[in-house]
């Protein structure tokens, strides 16, 4: 059976922190705030993939109230959600995300970010769609207050 999941997330910009999307860290001025890294994009991904094989969202399994998450490298929890669907027989088929943000543009970086995730999540990287678009001036994203995400995750169930 093939199932799909939606993930979303989002933060605030932050000033003295790094901005990581998808496992890559990016240069720019202010970073996301967050318990972990705050990478809204991982994060976005990993929420699409427990809702496809439903298992509830990343809240349940890595909670911001847990200090064993404080900095965590979203990456790694993606790596633990993969495993997690395969202990429950759910393989990861696609990805198909995007992200809003303002700055920086992420076209030059695209491709690293692609390939950062297509590692995590053991699938070749033509599986793994990252599209990025802006606020134009509206809403938080386009005040340039935070970022967010939003991802659609494939997955079989064997």
């Amino acid at each position: 059976m093939i199932a799909h999941g939606i993930g979303y997330d989002c933060h605030r910009l932050a000033e003295g922190r790094r901005l990581v999307l998808g496992g890559v860290e990016l240069e720019a001025r202010r970073g996301l705030a967050g318990h972990s890294d705050a990478d809204v994009l991982t994060h976005a991904i990993i929420d699409a993939l427990l809702g496809a094989a439903v298992l509830g969202d990343i809240g349940e399994y890595f909670p911001d109230s847990d200090e064993r998450y404080r900095d965590a490298d979203s990456l790694g929890l993606l790596r633990e959600t993969v495993a997690l669907l395969d202990e429950r027989a759910c393989a990861v088929l696609h990805i198909d995300a995007t992200v809003l943000i303002e700055h920086p543009k992420l076209a030059p970086a695209r491709e690293q970010i692609r390939d950062s995730l297509a590692r995590a999540l053991d699938l070749e990287v033509e599986h793994v769609s990252v599209k990025a678009t802006r606020g134009e001036g509206l809403g938080f994203v386009g005040r340039e207050e935070g970022a967010a995400a939003i991802a659609v995750a494939t997955v079989e169930r064997r």
